[in-house]
């Protein structure tokens, strides 16, 4: 065994493709119910060396891929009767024995492995468990992956690939088969988790050797810009920066791989109308055009010539502008930076623009690949409105990027002169970082005696690896069953492994739908909330098969739908009860209201990106379309 390169994953994985067009679909029927279920089907995955026969006997059996997803029609004598999509026809029978139960569509996605150890999948539950609660677990896992890599893998199955496997760029399938919760004597507790591995598809492209591909990253620094009234200097300043970035640049073999753009962000018209725009893309990153083009695009960004009604801004609405404006699948280097003074509005802000939440505008950055820096602005104003401490909790959660924790940069004071050298410092950085990646170095960019950020170190080894994650079409280790862990054995505050389900369109509308019936039925029930679940119930039977199991459901989870249950995470609602509901009082019935409000909005963004949906198999329905939806989305 030896640590799994790109090229040899790329002849050894097995991929979920077309069946042969030789095999005759059988006769419809409905998969099979999951024991004690209603309208959870059952679902297997083949192992390799399966195959299939049009009838039970299977005397015409032909070999099919391992790793395929299928639904469960029929069981006879050990052979089971199997088809790609639970809408349509039952394909055809295969060994019981040569298929894998998968009871619920939870799914690994590694997360980005820059300023963490690579994961170690290993051959069984003992000797994970071993690891993950010894006392020397680093020590351990590090003699672990140095005797693999030596060609001695001992309990190690697979190692992780060194670059990073995007799940949204380059899908794979990670299927989880079990959870186990580990608790530690310090810090998170550890989920172990038992693994199969197989990608999405075959992939045809060829793999690109690193150091050709690094001469091509390309990278887009966007500023997003707080221009409401009293930031002109901070505009100025900030145009200065740019100006003397690009005029360094300007001569060198650097200029091939690095552009600016700037995006400005206001406040809602429908509270203040003579604010003049909401938000507005001054400049996108573009190399088409030269590097000083920017220049002139920028020039005549202003700050408002009136106040807004509010201290705090529309922040929120300015992020969900650059990434949906910019075409960042153009960038290896995918760097965002919000310069502000004040607060976001919150997504149940009734002048709230975009009415998402800062968890939701996190995840849509997060899902494009963007490190989103925060440059806050501790100015007097901020100071006497009171506005700093929530500020600066909003920031630090929306600048979360992976292991290198919050991109968080306060400038104590505010002013226009202690913020100059902050914004100059993170362009140079960055400029330095693709300056580096590339091989094409500028002269005297970075001072001498400046500290290196170990932030920018790892964000800067983030989008190295991604960038040859796709580049050279990294895919996910080629694991038949395996048992792993998703936190970093040797550090559990990194994450090496998100857990996310699998989450049909049909199941996402689903779930949709019954938020949006409990969301009507919460604020239905404000006047009165002794009333909130014969609101529920209402609306519930009103679209149910069988309207009167409604009238025994004492708690919300029932309503949410059965491909929640049993997955490894808290909900704030499926456990609701009336008694719950009542005691929590009008603030907490708000607070799970507006989160409920802010997941409606979070799903319609994934229904509106069909490139994100992934049809596993042969089956073509949209409806059975999958997208991995991480935990954390989950109402």
């Amino acid at each position: 065994m030896k640590a799994l390169s790109a090229s040899a994953l790329n002849g050894a994985l097995l991929a979920a493709s077309l069946l042969s067009a030789a095999i005759p679909t059988l006769a419809m029927a409905a998969p099979l119910l999951q024991p004690g279920k209603h309208n959870l089907y059952q679902r297997v995955i083949t192992r390799p060396g399966a195959t299939m026969g049009t009838t039970a006997a299977m005397t015409d059996a032909k070999p099919i891929d391992g790793f395929e997803i299928f639904y469960v029609f029929a069981r006879n004598s050990g052979k089971i009767q199997v088809g790609s999509s639970a809408t349509g026809t039952a394909e055809g029978w295969i060994d019981e024995n040569k298929s894998i139960v998968w009871p619920h569509t939870m799914v690994g996605a590694f997360t980005n492995p820059a300023g963490r150890n690579r994961a170690l999948f290993l051959d069984n539950a003992e000797h994970e468990q071993d690891l993950l609660t010894s006392a020397d677990s680093g020590q351990k896992a590090a003699m672990l992956m140095a005797n693999a890599k030596a060609g001695k893998p001992g309990s190690v199955v697979a190692l992780e690939p060194e670059n990073y496997v995007d799940i949204t760029k380059n899908f794979y399938l990670l299927p989880i088969l079990d959870a186990k919760q580990i608790e530690q004597d310090s810090g998170p507790s550890v989920r172990m988790l038992h693994v199969i591995s197989a990608p999405a598809s075959r992939s045809s492209a060829e793999a690109i050797s690193s150091p050709d591909a690094l001469k091509n990253f390309k990278a887009g620094l966007v500023f997003v810009i707080d221009t409401t009234s009293s930031m002109e200097p901070y505009i100025e300043q900030t145009r200065s920066a740019i100006k003397s970035i690009v005029q360094t640049m300007q001569g060198t073999a650097a200029a091939q791989n690095f552009r600016f753009g700037l995006v400005a962000y206001r406040d809602s018209l429908s509270d203040t109308s003579k604010l003049e725009y909401e938000t507005k893309v001054y400049a996108k990153p573009d190399f088409s055009r030269p590097v000083d083009a920017v220049l002139p695009a920028i020039a005549d960004v202003h700050d408002a010539p009136v106040s807004s009604n509010s201290f705090d801004e529309d922040a929120i609405a300015g992020v969900r502008t650059a990434v949906d404006a910019i075409n960042w699948d153009e960038f290896a280097g995918r760097y965002m930076v919000l310069i502000t003074d004040a607060g976001a509005r919150d997504g149940n802000d009734p002048h709230s623009i975009t009415h998402l939440n800062i968890d939701e505008a996190r995840q849509l950055a997060a899902a494009k690949g963007i490190a989103l820096f925060v440059v806050h602005l501790l100015t007097p104003s901020g100071n006497t409105a009171h506005d700093h401490g929530h500020a600066a909790a909003q920031y630090r959660s929306l600048s979360r990027f992976g292991t290198a924790g919050s991109l968080y940069y306060p400038v104590q004071g505010g002013s226009p002169e202690a913020f100059r050298p902050v914004v100059q410092a993170l362009s140079t950085s960055l400029l330095q970082q693709v300056a580096d990646t590339t091989g094409r170095p500028i002269a005297g960019l970075t001072p001498k005696g400046q500290a290196p950020d170990p932030k920018m170190a790892v964000v800067g080894q983030a989008m190295r690896l991604a960038y040859l994650g796709r580049s050279e079409n990294t895919q996910a280790p080629d694991v038949v069953q395996s048992y792993t862990a998703d936190r970093d054995p040797a550090d559990t505050l990194h994450r090496s492994l998100d857990v996310r389900v699998l989450l049909t369109r049909n199941q996402l509308s689903d779930l949709a739908a019954s938020l949006q019936h409990i969301l009507d039925a919460g604020l239905a029930g404000r006047i009165e909330p002794q009333t909130f679940f014969t609101q529920l119930q209402s609306a519930f039977a009103a679209s149910a098969r069988d309207p009167s199991a409604i009238s025994h459901i004492d708690r919300i989870g029932p309503l949410l739908g059965e491909y929640l249950d049993d997955l490894p995470y808290k909900s704030d609602v499926a456990s609701i009860t009336q008694d719950t509901w009542l005691a929590m009082g009008a603030i907490g019935q708000r607070t799970i209201l507006n989160n409920i409000a802010s997941r409606l909005r979070l799903y319609q963004d994934f229904e509106s990106h069909p490139e994100l949906w992934v049809h596993l198999g042969h089956s073509k329905d949209d409806g059975e379309a999958v997208y991995p939806v991480p935990l954390e989305a989950l109402p």
